[in-house]
C-alpha cells in the first residue's frame, strides 16, 4: 500500500516542514509501506523549484528507511523533467515516476522516445504514470510493453480503468510492476489477487487501509468489502462536494492533527461553514470515532 502523499504548506506557501513529518509519521504508524512524493496529490508542478527540493529532502529524512519512497518527476517537456530527475536523484529514492508529458499532445512514438530517453540519463528506476484523465494522453498497453523491455524501467503506476492496464499484466506478469490507483475496486483487487496499490485517499484513512491489509491476509472478504463501501463512500463525498477537494483534504488532514495547507492557491479555503458541515457528516464522524479531533489549522 503506497500512500500519494500530499504537500503541506505554510501562509507563504513554502513547505510546512513540521506537517510533512506528522503526515509521514502517521502513515507509517498504520503499516503504509510505501509513498509516492510530489505526486499527483502533492501538486509537484504548483510548487516552487527550491519547496520541491525540500520536500523530497524532507521527506527522505523524515522516512528514515522505513518505506519505499518514489518520488514524482514529470513535467512538460523531455528537458524539464530530466531537470527533475537531476533535482531528486541526489537523495535516497527507491524510484521516479514520469507522468506522460502535458500542455502539448503528444504521439505514442513520441513517448517511446521520451521515456526510453529519461530510462538512459537516471540513475533511479523509471516508473511511467498512466493520468489521461489529467494529461489528455494516454499511455497504449502497446507502447507500455515495448518501454517495459527496458531494464531501468520499472513498472507503471496507472490511474485509468483497470481494464486499460490489465493486458499488461496478463503479459508481463511480476516481470514489471503494475500499481493500480483504483481506490473503488480495492476490496475486487485485493480478491483477485492484485496486492499494489497507489492513492492520495490513504492520507486521509490510513487505519482503513491497515484493515484492508489484515482482511485480506486472513481472507475476510466479508470485512474487506465493508471497508469498501466506507471508502468508496468517503470518495463519493470528496467528489461531489462543492468544496474544492485539496481544501476539504486540507482540513480533514487538519483534523488528524496533520497542521499545514494541502490546497495552495488559487484554490479556495472551506469557509467556516463548509468546515462545520464536513465534520458534522456522519461518515467523518465515522473516521474519527474513539479519536481526539485535532484543532490545528492550516
Amino acid at each position: 500500500m503506497i500512500t500519494a502523499l500530499g504537500t503541506p504548506l505554510t501562509p507563504e506557501e513554502e513547505l510546512h516542514i513540521p506537517g510533512l513529518e506528522a503526515h509521514i509519521h502517521d502513515q507509517l504508524a498504520h503499516g503504509i509501506n510505501g509513498f509516492l512524493v510530489a505526486g499527483t496529490m502533492g501538486l509537484m508542478q504548483l510548487l516552487t523549484e527550491s519547496t520541491y527540493r525540500q520536500l523530497v529532502e524532507q521527506s527522505v529524512q523524515f522516512n528514515a528507511g522505513k518505506a519505499e519512497i518514489l518520488v514524482g518527476v514529470g513535467d512538460t517537456s523531455f528537458v524539464r523533467t530530466r531537470d527533475r530527475i537531476r533535482i531528486v536523484e541526489q537523495f535516497d529514492i527507491d524510484g521516479v515516476v514520469a507522468l506522460a508529458p502535458f500542455f502539448i499532445k503528444y504521439s505514442q512514438e513520441d513517448l517511446v522516445d521520451y521515456y526510453l530517453s529519461l530510462a538512459e540519463l537516471s540513475s533511479k528506476p523509471l516508473y511511467l504514470y498512466d493520468l489521461p484523465q489529467t494529461t489528455g494522453t494516454k499511455l497504449e498497453v502497446e507502447t507500455v510493453l515495448k518501454l517495459a523491455e527496458h531494464p531501468n524501467i520499472h513498472g507503471i503506476k496507472c490511474s485509468d480503468h483497470f481494464v486499460t492496464i490489465r493486458p499488461v499484466l496478463d503479459t508481463i506478469g511480476d516481470e514489471f510492476r503494475v500499481i493500480v490507483a483504483q481506490p473503488n475496486l480495492m476490496d475486487v483487487l485485493l480478491r483477485s489477487g492484485v496486492r499494489e496499490h497507489l492513492d492520495g485517499i490513504y492520507g486521509l484513512v490510513p487505519e482503513w487501509i491497515e484493515k484492508m491489509v489484515a482482511a485480506t491476509e486472513s481472507e475476510d472478504w466479508n470485512e474487506l468489502a465493508l471497508i469498501q463501501q466506507d471508502l468508496s463512500e468517503l470518495l463519493r463525498l470528496l467528489v461531489t462536494s462543492s468544496a474544492p477537494l485539496f481544501s476539504t483534504v486540507t482540513t480533514i488532514l487538519n483534523m488528524r492533527g496533520i497542521p499545514g495547507n494541502f490546497a495552495p492557491r488559487p484554490m479556495r479555503p472551506l469557509t467556516a461553514a463548509e468546515q462545520t458541515q464536513l465534520a458534522e457528516h456522519p461518515l467523518i464522524q465515522k473516521i474519527f470515532t474513539g479519536k481526539t479531533v485535532s484543532s490545528v489549522e492550516a
